[in-house]
């Protein structure tokens, strides 16, 4: 590899003369471990005009790093770093600058102080990952995802791959959405009303943005996405958060005055339940007697593989007050980070702005790529293999749970991951620790919940990266641990 000479920069401050300023440059960048063994230099006519100095100097400075072998010299090919050179050194004399800045007068610190559920990033080395969300290689159809990712690098998608959209979208994704994946949820919708976004989160992010600044009353489920409570708690809404039971977010427990609701009606976050038809209706119709804005977060509806999807909220709405999200992250994998939102003219046109102002748009080859794997059938193909496997796993990991007495705390009609409740007493975020001494992953529940006091013994098991003849011997260790 050649170093570049833009790597090199002059101090004016510098106490030495120029030829011993560039030993110095060089001699600290290997000590420093930045230049390392085997790497070309800069020629010493390159390196001279760059620093605006005589060739001679730079010539002078080489000869007496070569004589110290910190570098050598091969021929007519220029000079390298030698194989020989003094070992890097854990401190140079050149060290970083201290921080002495004062940063709680400049950031809040919200952020990161946000309790979310971290995974391993070696998590595929545990036996028992019980952790949701992440892709199983022995599912992912590698083949035919490779092929659209080299069709759409071709000459003729090369516009698609290389134009800056600015606001817009790749065509052929928004009408695969238009065409396939919402009226598959009862939904039409033309392009004007469909927004592409770099995954659920972004759409999250963008919805509240739109529609809940901080003079807005905004309700959310409890327990629900953690992201979104880190999202809400940044735009500085005022949250009231309404607890969810068998059939969801109560509708009668929405208070007057609100503004905006945040649901997830067809899969709910993390406990699995669905609301009923009647109280999606009923709910619709608060949201026009009271005038508030509906957000669903329709995630994993195509996981509905213990009874049929119900409709989702937005193909019930004659108003327009409901504002739909989904993404493709979830049913594809989680890197490929693509989403959509479906609202109102208006809305959709107020998001794209905003859009554009901080992104633009998602990237154009991975736009692409998605909308040929989709429109030539190999989505679906996906979706059925998935929802076959994923059935299998969850009959398998509920007889495991029966068995060594465990509790369900939520029950769907599918998806990827069961909601648990351990004892009155046990700390899963401690569980967590204790199993992961076991090589088993599972989720504390605690960040599901936006309230300030957080019950402690819930937790959250995935079956979606786990191979199925391991379900059985993960919970068995579950149960053995909780006691």
């Amino acid at each position: 590899m050649a170093v570049s000479e833009e790597t090199f920069f002059l101090d004016p401050t510098f106490e030495g003369t120029l030829q011993q300023q560039l030993q110095s440059l060089v001699a600290e960048g290997i000590l420093s471990g930045r230049l390392r063994s085997g790497e070309k230099l800069p020629s010493t006519r390159g390196l001279a005009k760059h620093l605006g100095i005589s060739r001679i100097t730079v010539t002078l400075a080489y000869t007496e790093l070569q004589a110290d072998d910190y570098i050598t010299s091969k021929g007519r090919s220029g000079y390298y770093v030698s194989e020989t050179a003094p070992q890097p050194r854990l401190a140079t004399g050149r060290v970083a600058s201290a921080d002495t800045v004062d940063w709680g007068k400049f950031i809040s610190g919200e952020y990161a102080a946000n309790d979310l559920f971290r995974k391993p990033s070696d998590w595929q080395k545990y036996k028992y990952p019980f952790i949701y969300g992440q892709a199983d290689a022995n599912l992912f159809d590698h083949a035919n995802w490779r092929l659209c990712a080299l069709q759409a690098l071709g000459r003729r998608d090369f516009e698609a791959m290389t134009t800056d959209y600015f606001e817009r979208d790749d065509p052929r994704l928004v009408e695969f959405i238009a065409r396939h994946s919402l009226p598959r949820r009862g939904i039409l919708a033309g392009p004007d009303e469909i927004l592409v976004t770099l995954g659920a989160q972004n759409a999250l992010w963008l919805a509240v943005q739109v529609l809940s600044g901080g003079d807005k009353n905004v309700v959310t489920e409890s327990p629900c996405y953690p992201g979104l409570s880190s999202i809400l708690k940044g735009a500085g809404a005022k949250v009231k958060a309404v607890a969810v039971d068998e059939g969801g977010l109560p509708v009668d427990a929405i208070p007057s005055g609100t503004d905006v609701v945040f649901v997830t009606a067809s899969h709910h976050c993390p406990t699995s339940v669905t609301m009923p038809l009647a109280r999606r209706r009923a709910l619709l119709e608060k949201a026009a007697q009271d005038d508030f804005l509906i957000i669903e977060d329709d995630y994993e509806f195509e996981m509905s593989f213990v009874s049929p999807p119900s409709p989702a909220l937005k193909s019930l709405d004659k108003e327009s007050r409901v504002i739909h999200i989904g993404s493709f992250s979830k049913t594809l994998f989680p890197g490929l980070r693509l989403g959509y939102i479906v609202g109102s003219k208006t809305f959709i046109r107020e998001a794209r702005a905003l859009r554009a102002t901080i992104l633009r748009h998602p990237p154009g080859h991975i736009q692409r790529t998605a909308a040929y794997f989709m429109s030539l059938g190999h989505y679906d193909a996906l979706i059925r293999r998935t929802a076959r496997a994923l059935s299998g796993r969850r009959q398998v990991m509920a007889a495991a749970i029966k068995a060594e007495g465990l509790t369900i705390a939520g029950k769907g009609s599918g998806g990827s991951s069961f909601w648990m409740k351990a004892p009155d007493g046990v700390d899963t975020a401690k569980l967590a620790v204790t199993l992961r001494a076991c090589g088993v992953l599972i989720e504390p529940g605690a960040a599901f919940f936006p309230e300030a006091e957080k019950p402690t013994e819930y937790y959250r098991l995935a079956y979606s990266s786990i191979p199925q003849e391991r379900i059985a011997d993960g919970i068995q260790l579950i149960a053995k641990a909780i006691g």
